[in-house]
């Protein structure tokens, strides 16, 4: 989707102000796979409108660029803007890259001409008739017409190559008519500076959005080398106080805080809608000024987290909620999808697109990090208590998590610790929700204006010892609301579910639509295909991170042969109670 689409709803839904994040694409491979870790918690955390990333002097990252674009597009769950530039680019290096961003589903450019490559003082056309940002922008739009969503970059101050300010926003008109949708500046620190730029382009006709770069101060050195390369004038105020505290760097970070909320909402005041940050691959310093300033819109449209590539997709099985990477790539291929609608899984389209033994590779780094969160366990009890203290936000992640632990999940904690201890280790899970506002902060998601409501049925899925496993199976007969599937890594089943049935596990009403069911439990698809994903995380993914033939991955290896994995619904959502039946379970059990 188009960045102008989005801010235009956007405004129509009166959810102003918005916010967007820079990246660049780090040089080495673990630092691909630590930036796009930090991407994931500032997206799903903070929600901004969209993220770009840029594009080296002369296409020095373009391949770079282009993969952390189609990651981050594919995986991240925020819609992506890539940088290219004309330095250094023929005219079929600019075909090449826009047909790949086609073909990985990027929508949105920022078209720039571009800095002088390392080491060369002036910039030189490459011809083709394309000199200028006008010029590219130009060819997108005759080329592909309106599948792109173009912005252009604005100076404040003006560009150091134009010599007057004036001239300076007579080239932007020039950008904007030539099919640009909206304008993202560099970044400045004098806030009148920026608001008599709109103001002088709106009198000579630019309407479209003109979004101000706001590059939060992070440490003394970096803020000194940026404002000197870019020219970037800064009030005498700023340079005193920097100057008085260049030593501390925790001081800088602070007032970088201090700063930029004040800038936001200086322009906030003066109507300005949107904000674009330039994190520099940095995360805290942007975080703590957003919520400074009580600006951050997040909400769920549905109970996962889609991503830019998959709009309309409006079902999902249940038991990847929190693997959502792991599901985008199984269903890459899967014929019936963009439809939103879950098809038949015993339907020839239904495939996957790829080996389990690919997902996931740790670096050494992640390898090391992963150690210190779940130690070197030797014993069922070391297993035990790593799922507790996951549920006790005590460690961030499991084997099985790709995102932290939902806040829906805190309802049910002390049920799903007492399953841990005795034994049954948790993987998904959610309450039972009998109608509560849509803008409920634990379960809510969904449109809050108008309100709708929420509904669920009782989940909860785990491991158990084989011998615990006619016992469970029998305590839980006793209920008739209770559906279940059990199975182990050999393939026995155990269920009181037909073959063919998928289950309604989340659904939501709201004004003007029909009703929406987001989240479901299909019965095959669990049994053929999550059961195998989610056994083989003993061995491919928590189990890599130690030597074969040691303790600890013998003992992995040991629950992956002979556990079985439950999965367990409560269909009764307004009388039902999992929490006593599971209490009766754990009472067995002991």
């Amino acid at each position: 989707m188009r960045v102008i689409d989005h801010i235009q709803e956007r405004k129509r839904q009166g959810k102003v102000p918005y916010y967007s994040f820079e990246y660049f694409p780090p040089k080495t491979e673990e630092g691909k796979v630590n930036l796009k870790d930090r991407v994931e918690r500032m997206v799903g955390d903070l929600d901004p409108l969209f993220i770009d990333v840029t594009w080296g002097a002369g296409g020095s990252t373009s391949e770079a660029s282009l993969q952390v674009s189609h990651w981050l597009q594919t995986y991240s769950g925020a819609e992506v803007m890539m940088h290219l530039t004309l330095t250094n680019m023929s005219l079929e290096d600019l075909d090449s890259a826009l047909e790949k961003a086609k073909e990985l589903g990027i929508n949105n450019i920022l078209a720039l001409r571009g800095d002088p490559p390392s080491g060369q003082e002036r910039w030189v056309p490459p011809g083709a008739g394309l000199e200028y940002a006008s010029d590219l922008v130009r060819y997108i739009k005759q080329k592909y017409g309106d599948y792109f969503g173009v912005a252009v970059a604005g100076y404040a101050e003006g560009h150091i190559d134009c010599e007057t300010r004036d001239q300076d926003i007579r080239n932007l008109k020039t950008k904007v008519d030539a099919g640009a949708d909206l304008v993202i500046t560099q970044f400045f620190y004098d806030v009148d500076t920026f608001l008599d730029f709109v103001d002088r382009c709106r009198e000579i006709g630019i309407t479209c959005p003109i979004i101000p770069g706001i590059m939060p101060i992070q440490n003394y050195q970096g803020f000194h080398k940026m404002t000197t390369f870019c020219q970037t004038k800064v009030p005498q105020e700023i340079l005193d106080k920097l100057e008085e505290i260049k030593d501390d760097e925790d001081a800088v970070k602070d007032y970088g805080v201090e700063l930029g909320t004040k800038m936001v909402k200086k322009m906030i005041d003066h109507g300005i809608e949107g904000f674009h940050f330039y994190t520099l691959n940095l995360e805290r310093t942007v975080r703590r000024t957003l919520e400074n300033l009580n600006i951050i819109q997040k909400e769920r449209d549905t109970p996962w987290r889609k991503v830019a590539t998959r709009q309309t997709e409006g079902v999902r099985p249940i038991f990847w909620n929190y693997r959502p990477k792991s599901y985008i790539d199984r269903t890459y291929s899967w014929d019936d999808y963009p439809n939103g609608r879950w098809g038949d899984s015993r339907s020839p389209a239904f495939g996957f697109s790829y080996p389990m033994e690919r997902y996931p590779l740790y670096t050494l780094k992640q390898q090391e990090s992963l150690i210190k969160k779940w130690g070197t366990p030797t014993s069922i009890e070391d297993i035990e208590e790593v799922f507790v203290k996951f549920l006790k936000h005590e460690i961030d992640r499991l084997p099985w998590y790709e995102e932290i632990v939902d806040k829906e999940t805190l309802i049910i904690q002390n049920l799903l610790q007492n399953m841990n201890r005795k034994g049954l280790l948790t993987l998904n899970s959610q309450p039972q929700v009998n109608g509560l506002p849509s803008s409920n902060p634990g379960v809510g998601w969904g449109p809050t204006k108008p309100e709708g409501y929420i509904y669920q049925r009782a989940y909860i899925e785990f491991f158990s010892p084989q011998n615990k496993v006619e016992d469970i199976i029998e305590e839980l007969s006793k209920n008739p609301t209770i559906s279940y599937v059990a199975t182990d890594i050999q393939g026995s089943l155990k269920t009181n579910i037909p073959e063919g049935t998928t289950i309604a596990a989340t659904w939501g009403v709201f004004p003007n639509r029909e009703v929406v069911q987001p989240t479901i439990v299909d019965r095959d698809v669990f049994y053929n295909w999550w059961s195998k994903e989610a056994f083989n995380v003993w061995l491919n993914e928590w189990g890599s991170l130690y030597e074969k033939d040691s303790e600890s991955y013998n003992l992995l290896k040991s629950i992956h042969d002979t556990y079985y994995l439950f999965m367990v619904v409560e269909n009764d959502y307004i009388k039902g109670d999992i929490e006593k039946v599971f209490e009766r379970v754990l009472e067995r059990l002991s």
